[in-house]
C-alpha cells in the first residue's frame, strides 16, 4: 500500500498538523449510488449521486437484487463524473473509502470490491466506514458545522438513535428504538394512505396540506424517564383511525398531519433533553428524516439556548460525500488499511468506539 500524502499543512489549532489527503468516497449501501472527492485541506470538492426511486417506486419499496444490479451499472461513471467535476486525476486520490455497512448485502458489496479494486490498482489504501458514522459527521461538512462534544439525534429509515459524540470514534449511545424507527413508521403509514414511494417524503409533503389538531395521536414514550423511542403503536394507532374516517384527500392530510406532529413532538423533546442532562449546548441532527422541514421548524423553536445543526438537504439522504468525510478522518486518526474487503449487513456503531480523537485535526 502507498503511503498517505507526503505534504503537510499546520491545522486551525496551533502546533497540530496533519497529512493533506484527497479521499475517494463510495456509497452503495440501499438504494443510491453516491461518489465523491474529500480533500483535507480544501474541503468537498465534488460529488455525485444517482437515485434507484423510479426504479424501486413500481414495486412499492426498494428490491436488493435490482439495486445491486444497478449499483454496478452506475459506480464506475458516476466516479469518471466526480473526477471530471473535480479536475482531479484517478491516480491523484491519495486513499479510497467504502460503505462496510449496515445497509443491504448485495449492494455493499458492490461498493466494498470496487473500492478495493481501485486501491489495489493504485496501490493506495482503502477502509470500510460505517454507514451511521457517515451520517453522523456528514453536519461537519456544512458551514457552520457543529464543535464537539454534541448529542446527535440519528434518525432515518432503519434507525432512531441518540448518541453522545466527543470526537470521531468516540460514541456514547444514549437511546435507541425498541421497534419501528421514525422512518420506518413514516414509510409504513404512507402505505396506509396509499401514497408512494418514498412513503416518508409523500406523508410529509401530504401533513403540510393538514389541519393541525383535528386528530390527535399517541406519543409513544414521551415521557420515559429514558431516552429510548419506540413508533410501532403509532402506527397501529394511524391504521385503526385510517379505518374509522372517509377515504379522501383531505381527512388523509389531516392523519398524515397528526401522524407527523406524534413524531416530531417525540423526537423533539427527547432530544433537547438528552442534550440538557448531558449539560451540552449543542445538537446535531442528522439522516434521512433531518430533512423533514416540520422537525427542524419545532426544534427551533424549542431549542432555548442549544445550537441546533442539520447536514446541508443534499447530504441528509445516503451519499458519497459523507463517506469521504468520514473515510478521511478515520485515516487521519491512524486507521488500519483494509488488506481484502467485506461487508457488514449488520453493524452496532458502538464498535467504532476508540480512545484518539480528531478534534484537533478537523480543518
Amino acid at each position: 500500500m502507498a503511503a498517505f500524502a507526503s505534504e503537510f499543512y499546520l491545522g486551525a489549532s496551533s502546533g497540530y498538523t496533519t497529512p493533506i489527503m484527497l479521499v475517494l468516497g463510495i456509497e452503495t449501501s440501499c438504494d443510491e449510488t453516491g461518489v465523491a472527492l474529500y480533500d483535507t485541506e480544501c474541503g468537498l470538492l465534488a460529488h455525485g449521486l444517482y437515485t434507484q426511486i423510479a426504479m424501486h417506486r413500481e414495486y412499492g419499496g426498494v428490491v436488493p437484487e435490482l439495486a445491486s444490479r444497478d449499483h454496478i451499472r452506475r459506480v464506475l461513471p458516476l466516479v469518471g463524473e466526480v473526477l471530471g467535476k473535480s479536475g482531479k486525476a484517478l491516480d491523484e486520490v491519495d486513499a479510497i473509502a467504502y460503505t462496510q455497512g449496515p445497509g443491504l448485502a448485495g449492494a455493499l458489496l458492490v461498493g466494498a470490491s470496487v473500492g478495493a479494486s481501485l486501491g489495489f490498482a493504485l496501490g493506495k489504501p482503502v477502509i470500510g466506514v460505517h454507514h451511521l458514522e457517515g451520517h453522523l459527521l456528514s453536519p461537519l461538512l456544512s458551514s457552520p458545522a457543529p464543535d464537539f462534544p454534541f448529542v446527535a439525534l440519528l434518525v432515518s429509515g432503519g434507525h432512531t438513535q441518540l448518541i453522545r459524540v466527543d470526537g470521531i470514534g468516540r460514541y456514547t449511545l444514549l437511546g435507541d428504538t425498541l421497534d419501528d424507527a421514525a422512518g420506518e413508521a413514516f414509510d409504513k403509514t404512507a402505505k396506509l394512505l396509499g401514497l408512494g414511494y418514498p412513503g416518508g417524503a409523500a406523508l410529509s409533503a401530504l401533513a403540510e396540506k393538514g389541519r393541525p389538531g383535528r386528530f390527535r395521536l399517541p406519543r409513544p414514550m414521551l415521557n420515559s424517564p429514558d431516552f429510548d423511542f419506540s413508533f410501532s403503536g403509532l402506527k397501529t394507532a394511524a391504521l385503526t383511525l385510517v379505518r374509522s374516517q372517509e377515504n379522501d384527500e383531505e381527512t388523509h392530510a389531516d392523519i398524515a398531519r397528526a401522524f407527523q406532529d406524534a413524531i416530531v413532538e417525540v423526537l423533539v423533546k427527547k432530544s433537547l433533553l438528552a442534550a440538557r442532562k448531558c449539560g451540552l449546548e449543542r445538537l446535531v441532527v442528522a439522516g434521512g428524516v433531518s430533512a423533514n422541514s416540520e422537525l427542524r421548524r419545532i426544534l427551533s423553536e424549542k431549542a432555548a439556548g442549544i445550537e441546533v445543526f442539520y447536514p446541508d438537504l443534499e447530504f441528509c439522504t445516503d451519499n458519497g460525500a459523507m463517506i469521504a468525510f468520514a473515510g478521511a478522518m478515520r485515516f487521519l486518526r491512524g486507521a488500519t488499511p483494509e488488506t481484502g474487503f467485506k461487508v457488514r449487513a449488520r453493524w452496532d456503531l458502538e464498535f467504532l468506539q476508540g480512545s484518539a480523537d480528531l478534534t484537533q485535526a478537523l480543518p
